[in-house]
């Protein structure tokens, strides 16, 4: 895997722990978490950034924004017993297999 696609997997760890640290935070009401959403965040955000020099634009945010909500859901079922319905399920399918489209088939995502 190059080292890019690594960097940008990083990217996206990082805004889950974001994300799920801001759900912890219960709307900032609890520093700790809510440190960790803002450093979660700041170090995805410049992750990301790194990830633009060999990559379009498009192709990054797809990629990330895809694969964090996919995890997001996955650690909001684990975690804090959010259910999806089945519509969400497959949205979030759909998300999947257009993540894999781009891998798998387009010149654009390589590096």
């Amino acid at each position: 895997m190059p080292k890019t696609y690594l960097i940008l997997l990083a990217a996206v760890a990082t805004e889950t722990i974001g994300t799920t640290s801001l759900q912890a935070s219960q709307q900032f009401s609890r520093l700790l978490p809510s440190l960790l959403a803002i450093a979660g965040y700041g170090c995805s955000f410049w992750l990301l950034s790194l990830t633009l020099k060999a990559l379009p634009v498009g192709i990054v945010y797809a990629l990330w924004s895809g694969l964090g909500i996919i995890l997001i859901a996955l650690i909001g079922f684990v975690i804090f017993g959010q259910k999806l319905d089945l519509a969400a399920v497959l949205g979030m399918g759909l998300i999947l297999a257009g993540i894999l489209v781009i891998n798998l088939f387009s010149n654009t995502g390589h590096s």
